[in-house]
């Protein structure tokens, strides 16, 4: 009795110093604020200097707003950065959806593009405008000639968002296509020698894999066009509903596999062997690892039921196996 005493008390004890811990926790950050709060708090300067270019990229023709394209290549080419270009190619896309979509970026939308670009998670609530946000990232990425990649979850989104979008990136110079899952492979690589590439994670993934397997990288003319890479280097990629595709849909591996025997009978025909076969005189069962051997007096078994003279030569050797399964 005197135990359960004391185990409330320190139960009483923990409850207490756990509510001061919180209060303390809410106290510190309604004075200093979140460090996400703080974070975005940092971002409203060049939201401040976006906002101010306004007028100016409002007042170009669609020609000039173009134009700001090469412009900021230039600027690039001459030893400046992405991030030194941002405000800037962020004021002109924001013209662009304004002009070409009759969508403008909400401040809060500008936010969401920088965390973005700068590789972190931006969590938004549904009518947000992800699909918009998304473009501010990928035109500031964009500008450097080295393709983005837009990632979604099936094919439907894929291509709606980039026929959706491609308004905007075309009037400012940009080249944006989407993969399908039934492209064939010349398609595919006309697609990734867009500026923006929409697609599902499963296509971007097996595309990779398919690369790996071809003897020619992109552009090397000793091969033909199908024996080459479709996607050529990678460089940066927006990732939509990234808790589903990195999470979720990561638990299912992606495997390239081809036909394991070219003659299925066997399948049926190992099955019908097997089941003539006697436990613990033919084959032994490990429940713990939850496998099954054949004996030696099993092999010979099944090697007679089979007609064949030994599985241990050439021709014969998966029928262990297939007995196995």
């Amino acid at each position: 009795q005197i135990m359960e005493i004391l185990e409330r008390i320190w139960e009483l004890l923990g409850l207490i110093f756990g509510s001061l811990t919180r209060g303390f926790e809410r106290t510190i950050t309604s004075v200093f604020g979140s460090s996400n709060a703080r974070y975005i708090k940092k971002l409203q300067s060049k939201v401040d200097a976006i906002n101010n270019l306004e007028p100016q990229y409002e007042a170009l023709t669609d020609d000039e707003l173009k134009l700001q394209t090469d412009k900021f290549r230039e600027r690039l080419a001459a030893g400046e950065t992405v991030d030194d270009i941002l405000i800037e190619a962020f004021a002109a896309c924001r013209e662009a959806g304004r002009r070409f979509l009759s969508m403008r970026h909400y401040d809060v939308q500008l936010i969401g593009g920088m965390v973005l670009h700068s590789g972190s998670i931006a969590e938004m609530v549904t009518g947000e405008g992800k699909t918009l946000v998304a473009t501010l990232a990928a035109y500031l990425n964009a500008i450097e000639g080295k393709g983005v990649h837009v990632v979604t979850v099936n094919d439907y989104l894929a291509r709606r968002d980039m026929e959706w979008m491609a308004p905007l990136y075309m009037g400012l110079g940009l080249t944006v296509a989407a993969i399908q899952s039934d492209m064939e492979v010349g398609d595919r690589q006309k697609a990734y020698d867009c500026d923006i590439t929409y697609g599902t994670n499963n296509e971007f993934g097996f595309d990779y894999l398919r690369d790996n397997m071809r003897p020619a990288a992109r552009g090397d003319d000793n091969y033909p066009k199908f024996r080459q890479q479709s996607q050529g280097p990678l460089h940066f990629a927006i990732i939509d509903e990234v808790d589903n595709i990195l999470i979720d849909e990561a638990r299912t591996p992606l495997i390239i596999s081809g036909p394991a025997h070219d003659n299925v009978r066997k399948y049926a025909e190992a099955d019908h062997i097997a089941r003539q076969l006697k436990r613990d005189v033919h084959f032994e069962v490990n429940e713990k690892d939850h496998s099954a051997n054949l004996t030696d007096d099993g092999v010979r078994a099944a090697e007679k039921l089979a007609g064949v003279e030994s599985f241990y030569t050439a021709g014969n050797m998966e029928w262990p196996h297939l007995l196995d399964n």
